[in-house]
């Protein structure tokens, strides 16, 4: 009779087999997901939309007009010009310029590129602190789980924009006026990013505790794999669908939280506009008749956000199996 090895039993038990990058891509689109998606003519829309804000973010330096970070081009004479398309307006400057002569159309490219990447930063720090800190607690329980969940019960009685408030006003105190521009931006997104890692942690815990008393992974510490091994080998690639899903919509809630605290002048500062700082200067001037200065950066964020919610819709029922 011959031995059976580890990975001989591990088949025959049910543990799963791992599955490459390109076999999971060929598993997506042999599903329904990619039908569901060319099927609903909101959601393409919104994915295009998304597709065309993120180009330009990114492909900001190359199809700008003007760079809103090269002072030395910047002139005073040029401040508060209307669109190109009103009286006293400059063809050079599509949207029309802001308090300090910057290109809006420019500065809303660039304004979106530092936006987005608070927002994706900020995103994945959470994910991968709450997912790590769910995991453990699912399959720890006791009094790991007991401790970690009750500082997220504690988290989840502040506010998001008070947690960031926060951990800005600390790092005010701490570094004062030596904290570099570099600085703020990285400090914004470790704010951000433990405003949202509570959502992940809960959600990973409850699949978790489902998942570590399934067949799979009982073989696998019968066979002797380790704890860690399992977690994210096994389990992690199961409890992914949820996970996905609140990434989408937490990374519409980054971006409207850095826009926000960026309005109430806590964010990046004005040598790095996003669309929040831009919104805060322009909204100096909207009574005034400067209008396009806040205007049009806020229909972009506007769009971005009801973009990136409609995608997030959409992955949340094509996910949900119930809805099959």
């Amino acid at each position: 009779m011959p031995v059976e090895t580890n990975e001989t039993v591990a088949a025959r038990v049910g543990v799963a087999p791992r599955i490459g990058v390109a076999g999971r891509l060929g598993a997506v689109f042999d599903s329904d997901l990619l039908h569901s998606f060319l099927r609903s003519k909101v959601t393409v829309l919104a994915a295009v939309v998304t597709l065309v804000i993120m180009a330009g973010a990114l492909l900001a330096p190359l199809i700008a007009p003007h760079d809103p970070f090269d002072v030395a081009s910047l002139q005073l004479l040029d401040s508060n010009l209307p669109p190109a398309w009103m009286e006293g307006g400059d063809p050079r400057f599509l949207l029309g310029t802001d308090d300090q002569g910057r290109d809006i159309f420019s500065t809303i490219l660039y304004g979106s590129r530092l936006s987005l990447s608070v927002g994706f930063l900020s995103v994945v720090f959470a994910a991968v602190l709450g997912i790590a800190l769910g995991l453990v607690a699912g399959y720890a329980g006791g009094s790991t789980d007991s401790v970690i969940m009750r500082i997220a019960d504690i988290q989840l009685t502040f506010p998001a924009i008070l947690i960031a408030l926060l951990i800005d006003g600390t790092a005010r105190a701490l570094f004062g006026e030596q904290r570099n521009e570099q600085l703020v931006f990285w400090v914004l997104v470790l704010s951000i990013g433990l405003s949202f890692w509570v959502q992940y942690a809960r959600t990973v815990r409850g699949s978790t505790l489902v998942e570590k008393n399934k067949d799979y992974v009982l073989a696998a510490r019968l066979i002797g794999i380790h704890p860690v091994k399992i977690l994210f080998r096994h389990v992690l690639p199961n409890v992914m669908g949820p996970v996905l899903v609140i990434a989408t919509i937490n990374l519409v809630l980054a971006i409207i939280l850095e826009a926000t605290l960026s309005f109430l002048g806590v964010g990046l500062p004005p040598t790095q506009p996003s669309l929040g700082t831009l919104i805060q200067i322009g909204n100096r001037y909207l009574f005034s008749g400067e209008w396009w200065i806040a205007i049009f950066p806020g229909i972009t964020l506007a769009s971005l956000a009801l973009a990136i919610n409609l995608l997030g819709d959409w992955l949340r029922d094509a996910l949900n199996p119930k809805l099959r």
